[in-house]
């Protein structure tokens, strides 16, 4: 198997486990950052976790280097420096991970939250302030690595130009929402649709760059 059917697959892979730990969090009732819910909702939710947080949370690994392969392997496909589009590429590369790091801290707060609402409660306000900025302005890096894939892709023939605009647009409806995050500290966002109609954007635009890395 070549090293772009293993990031296609990869690509795919992640869209499957992102959907997974998704239905996981709904399915549990748990808190997601920028949701709106009050404090002591968030509170209660948190320090009646238990094991709940912890399955969804295993997953998260898969997932980044799942994103990590699938970004190599575009990274590989429309690499061409002497054409100038090589830069773009790698904005496209960097962006997706400067995301699984930042992701990682979003993760990791998560825990901090769950730990502080079930033993002091005391800095529950101030932890959940921090993951949903946090988690709002990792929005900017998905838009990143959506506009410099996308360029690159569009420009060397790799992709066709509605993916591109499918790239474009979902990475425009990222960055207005991850502009908005000062003013989402207490997690309630009135720009959380334009972030999820935008990371949907991103699921599809990875699964239309997966066929292609797979057809290639």
């Amino acid at each position: 198997m070549s090293f772009s059917d293993v990031a296609g697959w990869s690509g795919l892979g992640f869209v499957l486990t992102a959907l997974i730990v998704n239905l996981l969090y709904v399915r549990d009732g748990l808190p997601f950052p920028m949701s709106g819910k009050k404090m002591d909702e968030v509170v209660a939710s948190l320090a009646t976790v238990g094991d709940a947080l912890k399955r969804p949370s295993m997953l998260a690994p898969l997932s980044w280097l799942c994103t990590t392969v699938f970004a190599a392997g575009m990274l590989s496909a429309l690499w061409t420096p002497t054409q100038g589009l090589g830069a773009w590429a790698l904005v496209g590369f960097a962006g997706v991970l400067m995301q699984n790091v930042t992701f990682s801290c979003v993760e990791a707060l998560r825990f901090g939250l769950a730990a502080a609402a079930e033993h002091g409660r005391g800095s529950t306000a101030g932890l959940w302030a921090l993951s949903n900025v946090l988690f709002g302005f990792n929005q900017v890096f998905l838009a990143a690595a959506l506009v410099g894939f996308s360029i690159a892709g569009t420009d060397t023939g790799f992709l066709p130009a509605w993916h591109g605009w499918l790239g474009y647009l979902s990475a425009a409806l990222l960055f207005v929402s991850s502009s908005a995050s000062p003013y989402n500290v207490e997690g309630t966002s009135r720009t959380a649709l334009l972030g999820l109609l935008g990371w949907l954007g991103w699921i599809a635009w990875i699964i239309a760059c997966s066929i292609a890395l797979l057809g290639g």
